[in-house]
C-alpha cells in the first residue's frame, strides 16, 4: 500500500514538472533594460545581453541599482563589447559574485559559440562587426526554440545583417535602419526593435517608426516583448 502511494505521488510529480516545463516554452519574452541591454526567457534559461552596463554611462540610459538585485541567479550574460554604456566590470563582477552565472564576449567568444551544448533549443552564431570605436565588437543571430533573434549592437553598417534570412525579431539603432536605406540593402526581418536611443533621439524615433507596423521604437525601460512558440 505505501510502495502504491509513493508510486502515485511520483507520477503526479512527474506531470506537474512536465507541465510546468511545457508552459515554460511556449514564449520566449523579451524586457528591455535600457540601452543595448535586454533580458530574455524562455521560462527555464535567463540570458542577458549588454547588461548590466554603467549606468548612465556615455550619457545614455540610468538604471535604478535595485535593478542589479532582480537578475535571475546562474544567468548568461553575452556583451557584444566593452564600452560603459554596454558593459561594467564592476557590475558584472558584483552580479556573479552574488548570484552566479557566466559572461560571455570578446574575451572567450569560442566559448560562445558553444553554448548551444548546454542550452536546450539553443545556438547562436557570432559575426565580427565594424564599430569604430572598438576593435572588438561582435553581433549575434540567436536561434531559441526555432526563433531567430539578431542584436546589432554599435555596429553602423547593416552590411551584416542584410546577409541574414528569416529573422523573426532584428534589435538595432536606427542608424542601421538609415544604413540599410542609403545602401539599398533589404533586412529580412519580420519586427524590428529600435534600441539605444539617446533622450533627444525619442521625438524623432517616435515620429518616423512608431506608425509602421514591423517597427517598434523600444523606448520605455521595463517594457517586454513576446515571442510567440509554436506548440506541437
Amino acid at each position: 500500500m505505501k510502495r502504491t502511494f509513493l508510486g502515485t505521488i511520483f507520477t503526479l510529480t512527474f506531470c506537474l514538472f512536465t507541465t510546468i516545463g511545457f508552459s515554460q516554452s511556449k514564449e520566449i519574452k523579451i524586457e528591455f533594460l535600457g540601452n543595448c541591454g535586454l533580458y530574455l526567457t524562455d521560462g527555464t534559461t535567463n540570458i542577458y545581453t549588454d547588461f548590466p552596463y554603467k549606468s548612465g554611462g556615455h550619457g545614455y540610459m540610468e538604471f535604478d541599482e535595485s535593478e542589479l538585485d532582480s537578475i535571475k541567479e546562474n544567468s548568461i550574460f553575452i556583451f557584444t563589447h566593452k564600452h560603459s554604456d554596454h558593459y561594467s566590470d564592476k557590475n558584472i563582477k558584483k552580479v556573479i559574485k552574488e548570484k552566479g552565472g557566466k559572461k560571455y564576449g570578446s574575451w572567450n567568444i569560442e566559448e560562445l559559440k558553444n553554448l548551444e551544448k548546454s542550452v536546450p533549443n539553443f545556438s547562436i552564431q557570432v559575426f565580427k562587426t565594424k564599430h569604430k570605436w572598438s576593435s572588438k565588437h561582435y553581433s549575434y543571430l540567436i536561434t531559441w526554440h526555432n526563433k531567430k533573434i539578431f542584436l546589432s549592437g554599435d555596429t553602423e553598417s547593416a552590411e551584416t545583417i542584410g546577409t541574414i534570412k528569416n529573422i523573426d525579431w532584428a534589435f538595432v539603432p536606427y542608424w542601421i535602419l538609415l544604413d540599410a536605406k542609403e545602401n539599398d540593402i533589404k533586412i529580412d526581418s519580420k519586427m524590428f526593435g529600435v534600441y539605444h536611443l539617446a533622450t533627444v533621439q525619442i521625438p524623432s524615433a517616435k515620429e518616423n517608426y512608431e506608425e509602421i507596423e514591423n517597427i517598434k521604437p523600444i523606448i520605455i525601460q521595463g517594457e517586454i516583448i513576446t515571442i510567440e512558440l509554436k506548440t506541437e
